[in-house]
Formats: structure tokens, sequence, C-alpha cells
């Protein structure tokens, strides 16, 4: 299994205008949001396959890095929460949450990728879309003075070119 930080940096090479950056932090939780409410939808004797993927998730961070892992807990439920309560709606009203959210997700993000200039991640590794979150997550601690030993190892796999040229082009 691949460290966090290599992860980082991989997901890093594609992300390094704080603009493309910005577009994600609302981007990814807006897809994340309309996945979880989609996924919410079916359910059996209480249980969502959203709640399997949250669960999923959380223990593939938890692996990944402890503390981080667990930071993620709360923005995972919350989503996880009003995922499951909207899914109640009215059919019209959950699927159209759901487009609006889902499309202007991807909208938002991909006008980071145009302003930097750079392609999206997930087009040369779909895996990067289950390690944004935590990324993000990552950069609002290294922002806050935190993780500062997880900060300077992701630096250094980006300035010595292991991911060089990633998303380029």
């Amino acid at each position: 299994m691949r460290s966090l930080s290599d992860h980082m940096a991989s997901y890093g090479a594609y992300h390094r205008d704080p603009r493309n950056r910005a577009t994600h932090y609302v981007g990814v939780p807006l897809i994340i949001f309309a996945v979880l409410l989609a996924l919410s939808v079916p359910r059996w004797q209480g249980l969502t396959p959203a709640m399997g993927l949250v669960a999923i998730c959380g223990l593939y961070y938890l692996m990944l890095d402890l503390r981080l892992g667990l930071a993620m807990v709360v923005p995972a439920l919350l989503l996880l929460w009003g995922a499951d309560a909207l899914a109640g709606a009215a059919p019209l009203v959950t699927w159209g949450v759901f487009a609006v959210a889902f499309l202007g997700g991807w909208a938002i993000q991909l006008l980071g990728h145009r302003i930097e200039g750079n392609r999206p991640a997930l087009l040369d590794n779909l895996f990067q879309t289950v390690v944004s979150p935590i990324f993000l997550l990552a950069e609002a601690a290294f922002a806050l003075g935190m993780r500062d030993e997880l900060r300077k190892q992701v630096a250094s796999r980006l300035r010595m070119g292991d991911f060089a040229g990633a998303g380029r082009g």
C-alpha cells in the first residue's frame, strides 16, 4: 500500500495552483455529497450503500494516517447524515439536488483545472477520487501549522520530481 505522502505528492502534482485547490474545497464535498445522496436512496433494513462506502473509505483513511483518518470522521458523517436525510425527500427533490451537486461540483473543479492549465488527476488514475478528500484535509492541517513532517515529505517528493510531469498536457 502506498503511503499518504506518496498519494499526496501524486495528487499534488496536479494541484499546484492555490486557485485550483480552492475550487476543490467546494467541488469535492459537493461531489461526495451527491454520491452519498444517490447511495442513500436504496435501503435494506435501515442500511444503505452510502454507509458502506463511508465505512470502507474511513478504514482506508485510518490505515493511511490515524490522526487524519480520525479527523475525516466528522466531515464524512456530516455529509452522510445530510445525504441520508435528503434521500427520504420526494424523488424530484432528491434527484434534483443530486444533479445540481454532482454537476456543479465537477464544473467547479474543472474550472480550477482550466485556471491551472492542468488536467484532472483522475484521468490518469481513477483512485485519485478516493485520495482527494484526505488530501484536502491534510492541506488544511498544513495551513493551520499542523502535520509539518508530512508536509515536508510531500514537498520533498514534489521537488525531487518523483511525479514530475504528472498532469501536464
